[in-house]
């Protein structure tokens, strides 16, 4: 009990000093952020391009991810395959991820060929070298890959319905890996459209975080990535818009897969904006406080254990987006309680919550644990890589990331129940029951 209140202790005495780092940008307009570790002779080297599913022409979904596949194809130098082999070869490990803002692609090697990974890297930006086969080829393991992450997996195909029922008209309601009968379709042209218009250096962000010195990365990033001319045509990152949404929506999903029945929500919400990152902050504690701990928060504590109406609750918010994200909650009622009863006990839970002041024993817990994962989260230098190329791809600065965990620490009990009230409105809602049978929706 001591050891737990001096931490305690520690944590609500310790500030979260901003990160120390390096920013420049090239001639060609690439961003460059170098974070400085120098506790291990290890580096991550991230390139970040500003594009991601979001950002794709309609009738062709699928395509940023298809293209992040195909990046480890053969370029003009290399062989297919021949980077992640070279990589491994010195004791490395690489990967690439897509999302709906952002595509990136990593490598986490000794600090001593940092180099050979910038030469590579910037190889492949803009000497790409794709045949036939490899659109055929590479077109089959997407689908297989939706096969078995999504086609195979009733939740993920009921949060698919979901979405596009929450999005009615920003891309965001579009899966990032694509709709099946789109990815059939993708061609050699559309990989390589996208990757000619998007693939530049003045809509990446370069990131070297560990065992480097700014000076050493800005030397390295104009020798490899200096010679590489911007793109003129890049087209202004121009989205369509949701209109306001004015009627609560819900759906029923169905499949006999789904072992136990279960209700989730989702209401439209602000993301993190640049210099506004008030109510995102806001928004993290209110996650929290309604569906955090099973044991503290508001869902948890009257849903699994006051009324025993459900075997689990949750409440979900990411601010980190390029445009409006979710607000999410989730409830699996116990055997014998159907989908209203829980609903109805969730909904009650919530109107018990705006009801009353905020308890601010409860903030006062979560505020230490935030600033604990704040504090922790400087000790992981490739989550820092990823902090930092994220924000960035997602119209945030080096500085918002610097002033998030202070933003986070001056949360109020005010600004928290005023970003509920505007959140957790029912006509901002989609509500879905996922079940096996339709009798089960009841």
């Amino acid at each position: 009990m001591l050891r737990k209140f001096a931490l305690a202790l520690a944590l609500t005495a310790a500030p979260v000093a901003a990160q120390e780092v390096s920013t420049f940008t090239l001639g060609n307009g690439m961003d460059v952020v170098v974070i400085e570790d120098h506790r291990a002779p290890v580096v991550v080297h991230m390139v970040w391009y500003r594009r991601g599913s979001a950002d794709e022409p309609v009738g062709q979904s699928g395509v940023a991810h298809f293209l992040e596949h195909l990046l480890f194809k053969a370029t003009d130098t290399m062989a297919s395959g021949q980077l992640s082999e070279v990589v491994a070869a010195n004791g490395g490990s690489d990967n690439a991820f897509t999302s709906y803002d952002y595509t990136a692609y990593f490598q986490r090697v000794a600090a001593d060929r940092l180099p050979l990974m910038m030469q590579m890297e910037a190889d492949r930006m803009r000497n790409l070298k794709l045949t036939q086969e490899d659109i055929e080829t590479e077109r089959q393991v997407i689908l297989e890959e939706r096969n078995q992450r999504t086609e195979n997996d009733p939740n993920a195909l009921a949060r698919e319905q979901m979405m596009a029922a929450q999005y009615m008209n920003h891309r965001y309601g579009v899966p990032v890996i694509g709709w099946k009968h789109e990815m059939e379709q993708l061609s050699y042209d559309d990989a390589l459209s996208f990757y000619h218009l998007n693939y530049s250096p003045n809509n990446a962000v370069l990131v070297v975080a560990g065992d480097v010195t700014p000076g050493d990365v800005h030397k390295l990033a104009m020798e490899y990535y200096g010679p590489i001319p911007m793109e003129p045509a890049l087209p202004e990152r121009l989205r369509s818009e949701e209109p306001p949404q004015t009627a609560a929506r819900r759906l029923t999903y169905v499949d006999p897969r789904v072992s136990q029945p279960y209700l989730s929500r989702s209401y439209l919400a602000p993301e993190r904006d640049s210099g506004a990152q008030e109510k995102a902050a806001a928004l993290v504690y209110l996650a929290q406080m309604l569906g955090g701990s099973p044991f503290s928060s508001v869902l948890g504590v009257k849903l699994q254990f006051d009324t025993q109406t459900a075997v689990y609750s949750a409440a979900g918010y990411n601010g980190q987006s390029l445009d409006d994200t979710t607000f999410a909650l989730t409830v699996v009622p116990v055997p014998g309680v159907t989908l209203s009863e829980a609903e109805a006990a969730m909904d009650a839970a919530i109107a018990d919550f705006m009801a009353r002041d905020i308890d601010t024993d409860q903030m006062e817990r979560i505020r230490t644990q935030l600033r604990a994962s704040e504090i922790y989260a400087r000790d992981n230098v490739e989550g820092l890589a990823n902090r930092y190329g994220a924000a960035l791809a997602q119209g945030l600065t080096v500085q918002d990331v610097q002033e998030w965990p202070q933003i986070l620490e001056t949360v109020t009990p005010a600004q928290i129940k005023e970003v509920a009230a505007e959140v957790l409105d029912p006509k901002r809602s989609v509500t879905m029951w996922v079940v096996a049978a339709e009798e089960d929706a009841k």
